[in-house]
């Protein structure tokens, strides 16, 4: 008996102990979870580019965080069932967040859409047992039928595409035909089941066509054949006929782009993506009522299922598009994308800035004087350039004269003698045929180079009042100048080099201009050796591109004296000159000819003695390799 009384003691002892040890391991874990930070799990259905889900879970999110200052641990899950709706996929991705969160048990799991709710409502108990859910994204018929706990509450809405069809009838009232299209996946499928049951009404008013079972481009290519009085509706494409996944908005967006007539969709995300309208709530409004709802569980207060109103939405870019009054539009339409009145808007700043422009334009004005008057002085200083230009070129032709006229009396007095010899000739009672042949072609080559002399002398003394724009190889300019200064090279007893680039030289300005220039450096390079003996008399012309710089170099150097040190930076200057009867300006119309065509003019001493002028001038072609 006492052996019986004392294993009672024993026992009663240990369950004493057990139960104290288990309340002791309660109360520490209520004080663990009353001291950490709320739980709360985003369950998507689909994956990150359906724009829907997406665009309400991140509003869920900026609500949770702002409300809770950041004292929250949230976290979310991508089922991808569009693409993986299997139930293998759905019993894995159950183990699989068992697993993961069963050491970081939420306390709310968010629902977005009704798949998700049914993926949490079939294995909610596996993964988080103790969990509130909050659903939201579909309407209260759909909640009812997935018969879900009494503990879970949702922000229903209302999808109701006859609504939008409406919009649509109010905004083209002369329609004749409605084609609702759907994709074929079983979402799309169900949405397509839905439409009918809510347009039986209107398919008495309206002739309708469901278009289902298509890739995408059959879809965009039949949406590009419509007849004009036809309304499209395009409710979700998430996989066509072909078995490609798409995120609903951009097989929207690849419709609405080729469609001949004005698109609608049921949802707002396809506001912006080419569809004029719709009967829609926000995913954005969404997302804040389920937030709301989740923080009044995470604060213990009593929650019940909210109603997110659907409005009208539209999108004043397609409104514009096709021609659509917003005149028809319901009211309390919201209107997307339109261009709100600066005067309305921001009436102060608009005051503000129309007195700004108002100031700007007195200076606007004045500047545009101001542009006038100097746009005259430039012309004037053009002209006045011209002027100078046709002077200096009409000093070189009166300084070459002489030499031009001593070389102008060779081919003349040549035709002379050939003509009186070939009049002999013929008065001879056999005249030698050949022989006055021979001397005919004399004449001509020598009239010929009379007439070159000539048209060389006309084109120094040609006036002109603009710039003859030309594209031309810088060493035929050489080369004619050249030429025109032969008699006087011969008369001053110069030797004259020419060493060119193999290459065409091609720049673009007006080609008289720059041989002037080449005449005014070579004359002064000419006068600079008249002092000295006629050995020592050597004229050099060259012309390169110069690599580095892209540039085309022109170079006319002497054996002169040179220049002194001191004055090669003046001798550029109007009116500056070291001869005795100089003027002054040749080497100053150079250079203001030069720089009209984008180059430059410099002068150096040759080591050996003399000097060397150089202008550089942008190849025609830009730089060469």
């Amino acid at each position: 008996m006492f052996k019986i009384y004392y294993n009672i003691c024993l026992c009663l002892s240990a369950m004493a102990c057990v139960a104290i040890a288990s309340l002791a391991l309660l109360q520490g874990g209520e004080a663990s979870a009353q001291s950490r930070v709320p739980r709360v799990l985003i369950l998507y259905p689909y994956d990150e580019r359906v724009p829907a889900t997406s665009v309400a879970g991140q509003s869920v999110r900026t609500h949770l965080m702002d409300a809770t200052d950041g004292k929250l641990d949230l976290f979310s899950e991508f089922l991808d069932l569009g693409r993986f709706p299997q139930s293998a996929h759905l019993d894995r991705m159950s183990r699989y967040l068992t697993e993961k969160y069963v050491d970081h048990q939420p306390d709310v799991v968010i629902t977005l859409g009704e798949a998700a709710t049914q993926f949490m409502n079939t294995h909610g108990r596996r993964i988080a047992p103790d969990a509130r859910i909050v659903y939201g994204g579909f309407d209260k018929e759909t909640a009812v039928e997935l018969k879900l706990p009494t503990s879970a509450v949702g922000a229903v809405s209302d999808f109701e595409v006859e609504k939008t069809v409406s919009l649509a009838m109010r905004l083209q009232p002369k329609a004749k035909r409605l084609v609702i299209m759907a994709g074929s996946s079983d979402f799309d499928q169900r949405w397509l089941r839905s439409a009918k049951m809510g347009l039986v009404n209107i398919e008495k008013a309206i002739e309708t066509t469901y278009v289902t079972g298509l890739s995408i481009e059959e879809f965009a290519e039949q949406a590009s054949r419509l007849p004009d009085d036809t309304i499209l509706v395009v409710l979700t494409i998430m996989q066509d006929r072909n078995g490609r996944n798409f995120a609903p908005r951009t097989a929207l967006d690849q419709i609405a782009a080729v469609a001949s007539v004005p698109v609608y969709g049921p949802y707002s995300t396809y506001i912006g993506s080419g569809a004029v309208g719709a009967n829609s709530v926000t995913f954005e409004s969404v997302g804040v009522a389920i937030a709301k709802l989740s923080l009044d569980i995470i604060a213990h207060r009593p929650v019940s299922n909210v109603e997110v109103q659907p409005r009208y939405l539209v999108d004043a870019r397609q409104m514009q598009r096709w021609g659509l009054s917003e005149s028809d539009l319901p009211p309390d339409t919201i209107v997307s994308f339109s261009e709100p009145s600066l005067f309305d808007q921001f009436f102060p700043q608009v005051m503000g800035g129309l007195a700004f422009i108002l100031a700007q334009s007195v200076v606007i004005i004045a500047l545009v004087f101001e542009r006038r008057r100097r746009g005259r002085a430039e012309r004037e200083s053009r002209s006045r350039l011209h002027e100078l230009i046709h002077l200096n070129q009409s000093a070189t032709a009166g300084a070459l004269a002489a030499s031009m006229a001593h070389e102008l009396n060779q081919p003349l007095g040549a035709i002379l003698i050939n003509a009186e010899t070939a009049e002999q000739l013929l008065r001879s009672d056999a005249p030698d045929v050949s022989l006055i042949r021979q001397i005919l072609v004399d004449i001509q080559d020598d009239d010929r180079r009379a007439g070159d002399m000539i048209a060389r002398m006309k084109g120094l003394l040609k006036k002109r009042s603009e710039i003859e724009w030309q594209e031309f190889d810088l060493n035929n300019v050489v080369n004619s100048a050249a030429q025109i200064l032969q008699a006087d090279i011969a008369r001053k007893r110069v030797h004259l080099e020419i060493a060119q680039d193999g290459r065409k030289l091609l720049v673009r300005a007006d080609q008289v201009h720059l041989q002037q220039v080449v005449l005014n450096l070579a004359t002064n390079a000419i006068d600079a050796m008249q002092e000295f003996p006629v050995a020592d008399k050597k004229l050099k012309f060259e012309t390169r591109l110069d690599l580095p710089s892209g540039k085309v170099e022109c170079a006319i150097s002497d054996s002169g004296g040179g220049i002194a040190a001191e004055k090669l930076s003046s001798i550029f200057e109007a009116f500056y000159t070291t001869k005795a009867k100089g003027t002054g300006l040749g080497l100053s119309i150079a250079r203001a000819i030069v720089e009209i065509y984008g180059g430059r003019i410099w002068a150096d001493n040759l080591p050996e003695g003399g000097a060397v002028f150089r202008f550089a001038l942008p190849h025609a072609q830009g730089p060469l390799p």
